[in-house]
């Protein structure tokens, strides 16, 4: 498979395949949300279309990154959605980097969005749909983010079938940037228990696929069937 490792920036052309990478922690709260029952996810383009959806549809869950804020229903924290019930709720979320980079490929034939998570999942279905080329968004931090870059590679060798040890690539997304500031508490909005969760390597089932709705770009979880004699961690 041939993989590209891009920022959002330096996306020039519109890829066929994009996997769309924030572990910390837009697509980890994504999939805890799935997980807790959300039917679908939007991925807004800012907080005012945020709020303007949720004023048309006051039964949405209106949720962005740092501390709450009126209007608001959640923040952008794996631990603090974890208790929550979403059951058949719709999403609507606007984060920093993310839902940026989503929306910045909306307009490839298949738009995955990944953490750690969602990894096997993730790999499982580029195998099922026999991709060849992937442009992997690494969304953090311009591009530098390395638990997100960690968990591109990871998924990228996962994706060719190659038995692929996630230690290394757990413990460079452990020691990035972004866990040393949710660690010490400098991002706001956030959770002790966040890092733990955003390292929790395929504690989903499921892949994550955004495609146009209505003119919105809508987030849904995606059951991938294994592969008889895939390869094993």
């Amino acid at each position: 498979m041939d993989a590209r490792f891009l920022s959002i920036t330096d996306l020039v052309d519109t890829p066929s395949v994009a996997v769309v990478v924030d572990v910390m922690r837009a697509y980890t709260v994504a999939a805890w949300a799935f997980g807790r029952g959300a039917e679908k996810i939007v991925l807004a383009e800012s907080l005012d279309e945020v709020l303007a959806l949720k004023a048309r549809h006051p039964e949405w869950v209106a949720l962005k990154d740092g501390p709450p804020a009126p209007g608001f229903d959640a923040v952008n924290s794996p631990a603090l959605l974890r208790s929550v019930d979403l059951a058949g709720r719709t999403v609507v979320q606007k984060t920093t980097a993310g839902t940026v980079g989503a929306l910045a490929v909306k307009d490839a034939s298949l738009v995955l969005c990944a953490g750690f998570v969602v990894a096997e999942a993730t790999a499982a279905l580029l195998r099922a749909r026999g991709c060849d080329s992937v442009t992997f968004v690494v969304t953090g931090e311009d591009g530098q983010a390395d638990e997100d870059l960690a968990c591109a590679q990871y998924i990228a060798r996962r994706a060719t079938g190659a038995a692929t040890d996630p230690a290394g690539f757990l413990r460079r997304a452990g020691e990035s940037r972004a866990a040393s500031e949710l660690a010490e508490g400098v991002r706001q909005g956030a959770h002790p228990d966040d890092v733990a969760l955003c390292l929790e390597l395929d504690r989903f089932p499921f892949a994550m696929v955004a495609t146009s709705e209505d003119s919105l770009m809508v987030l849904r979880p995606c059951e991938v069937p294994p592969r008889a004699g895939a390869a094993s961690l």
